[in-house]
This record gives structure tokens, sequence and C-alpha cells, in this order.
């Protein structure tokens, strides 16, 4: 089914463009959650009418997410982290982790912003990007160190 989104969707789009996504999820989620509408002749025309202030709202957060990312450039965060003799994490290090050492340090970011491929199990320290918007993606440090 071919809808409008009426918002930024990371998996699909942005606004205003018309993407094809399965029926059900359409009608249970996206319609539902004002999220997006059905792609018919009056509804391009109603988005066709928005489309400067959906431009204005993309460059706004756009300039946002730029400003964050600066901000976060040369951030470091430290996390301890109970050890063995080898080195080796008795856990690990996950996105959870990572969020709440941010927010430690005034940093507000979401769990799905954080780009960890699989936690971290050893100490020392590892680059892990943050995806603050499409193709803004600043990478900081996280140092584990020893408990």
């Amino acid at each position: 089914m071919k809808v409008i989104l009426k918002e930024t969707i990371d998996a699909l789009g942005t606004v205003g463009s018309e993407v094809t996504v399965a029926d059900g999820y359409a009608r249970n989620y996206l319609f539902p959650q004002n999220k997006a509408l059905p792609a018919n002749a009056h509804n391009r025309k109603l988005m066709e009418k928005q489309k400067a202030k959906f431009e204005l709202q993309a460059a706004k957060e756009k300039a946002h997410a730029e400003e964050m990312a600066k901000r976060l450039e040369g951030i470091s965060c430290t996390i301890a982290a109970k050890v063995s003799e080898e080195d080796r994490l008795y856990g690990s290090v996950t996105v959870r982790d990572i969020v709440e050492a941010l927010a430690k340090q005034d940093i507000e970011v979401e769990k799905r912003m954080v780009l960890l491929r699989e936690p971290i199990k050893t100490t020392g320290s590892h680059r892990v990007p943050i995806r603050i918007y499409a193709g803004i993606e600043p990478e900081i440090e996280v140092q584990v160190v020893p408990e």
C-alpha cells in the first residue's frame, strides 16, 4: 500500500515522502498513530501545499542534529565494570550502560541512536557511533575500566 508520511520515520523515509508499506503496517500502526495518510489524489494535493513547511521543519531538524553532533564529537565517557584476570569483563557493556553514562554528563540520547554492533566485552577504549539524523553519525569514545 502506498502512503504519504506525515513525520520522519527512520526505517521508511522523511516527512512528505511517498513510500510503499505492507497493508497491515499501514492500517494497524501508521494510520492509527497519525504518522501517514493513504496516497490518493486529495492527500497528495494536501501534502503539496504543506511541502514548504515540511522542508523548513527538516532543515531545522538537520541544523539541530549538526549542532548536537558538534557537542558529541569530542565526548568521552568512562564505564567501570568488573573484570577477570585476563581483562575480560564478567558481563558486558551494553547500549543502556552507554546511555546512562552519557546522561550523567547531561547528554540525552535515546537507546536507538547508539549504534553498538555487539556488546563490549573487553577493557580499553572503544569508538561508538551515535546516529542523530540521517547521515549524521558522530563517534564518541567509551573507556571501559576495571572496577
